[in-house]
């Protein structure tokens, strides 16, 4: 019983985590695309969108780790890394995609391009956001293995001495 309630728990917790998730990246992302816009107006567009990719990225694992996945503090240099990790990783699954349908169809339209864009990024989300959860963001394991501990019986007390113990190897 405690189990199932434990595993609710657990659910409910990974669906809400998946909204902020949505929610604080889907965020940030709108709001790199009209930095990108703006800036590339100065810059060159590639030069522009690694910037605001660079940056879009530091921000968003902020907001991941102070609200996301509630680490409650900010984000450490090792999250940095592997958050940017697997954000270059669904970078170039999105440009993998975009560069397939440019194979297989020779003047794709405006729609198919932004099917297959939104369904690469759509992919590489939930990717990126198990990914986060489990592996960037993971509750510390000795919290865990502390609470695995404290849920065990306790053994019971031995009543042999040390005395009687050196007296019983001896005896082995």
């Amino acid at each position: 019983m405690e189990t199932a309630q434990r595993e609710q728990r657990a659910g409910s917790g990974a669906f809400s985590a998946f909204v902020r998730f949505v929610l604080c990246g889907g965020g940030v992302g709108l709001a790199s695309s009209f930095a990108v816009a703006a800036l590339a107006s100065w810059i060159p567009w590639s030069l522009a969108n690694a910037l605001i990719t660079v940056a879009s990225t530091l921000l968003a694992t902020e907001l991941h780790a102070r609200i996301t996945f509630g680490v409650g503090r900010r984000a450490t240099r090792r999250q940095h890394a592997q958050s940017a990790g697997s954000a270059a990783a669904a970078y170039a699954v999105t440009c993998a995609a975009m560069l397939v349908l440019q194979q297989l169809v020779a003047e794709p339209g405006a729609a198919l391009e932004q099917a297959v864009y939104l369904s690469a990024s759509a992919l590489t989300g939930v990717a990126r956001f198990a990914m986060l959860r489990l592996v960037v963001f993971a509750r510390n394991r000795s919290t865990v293995a502390a609470t695995t501990r404290a849920v065990r019986p306790p053994l019971a007390r031995s009543t042999t001495t040390p005395a009687r113990a050196g007296a019983l190897c001896r005896a082995a």
